[in-house]
């Protein structure tokens, strides 16, 4: 794979519009410019891979628009350090940046297909996430609990599971609700354990699913 003179002029027009559509957040523009995100599409669609929409990525599946990206991990204020539980790995491009801003990244994909490709593909760009095929709705009991949890499908609840692996002081963003459109949730825990629940507006995620793929 190849990261060229253009594909670097590219990322750093989609950052340009990230950054004039409210992303303030430097780090999470820079680590934008760091990670390749051509190289989690089919190389034919290079020139999709810096524009700022959604894309197919097989199983059904899509590598969400780089602004939802953006916004959710600014939603997460990520501190270096911080063990994060990613639930759906998709692409790997959020695990990537995830990984970028210097996060101890534990990420489960419910389709086998993605899994292996992310698999595959995140390591030979020198990051080492914690990869798990399974059911995001049990979370990662094992490596919990978690600074930040973040969802990237529609969740039609917020799973028990995920609210418990989540430490007191600790936030999780989550798109919530059926259909066409989700909220964007953020949801924190106070050092006592209580949950509160701010919305950040409708964003459109695929839905997360309950059993694990065969």
């Amino acid at each position: 794979m190849i990261d060229s003179f253009r594909h670097k002029g590219m990322r750093k027009q989609l950052v340009d519009q990230l950054a004039q559509k409210g992303i303030e957040d430097q780090r999470i523009l820079d680590a934008f410019l760091k990670v390749p995100r051509h190289f989690f599409l089919d190389a034919a669609f290079t020139e999709q891979a810096y524009t700022d929409i959604a894309f197919q990525i097989g199983a059904g599946q899509t590598i969400s628009q780089p602004y939802t990206v953006a916004f959710q991990t600014q939603l997460l204020q990520i501190e270096k350090g911080d063990k994060v539980l990613e639930i759906g790995t998709g692409s790997g491009f959020q695990t990537a940046i995830l990984c970028e801003l210097g996060a101890k990244v534990f990420s489960i994909e419910r389709q086998k297909e993605l899994y292996l490709k992310a698999n595959q593909l995140i390591p030979t760009l020198n990051y080492t996430p914690k990869l798990r095929y399974g059911d995001g709705f049990e979370g990662w009991e094992t490596f919990g609990p978690y600074d930040k949890i973040l969802i990237t499908c529609g969740a039609p609840f917020i799973p028990d599971a995920l609210v418990a692996q989540l430490k007191p002081g600790g936030r999780m963003v989550v798109p919530l609700g059926e259909g066409n459109t989700q909220e964007m949730i953020l949801l924190t825990k106070s050092t006592n354990g209580e949950i509160s629940q701010r919305s950040f507006g409708k964003f459109r995620f695929v839905p997360m699913l309950k059993d694990t793929a065969k």
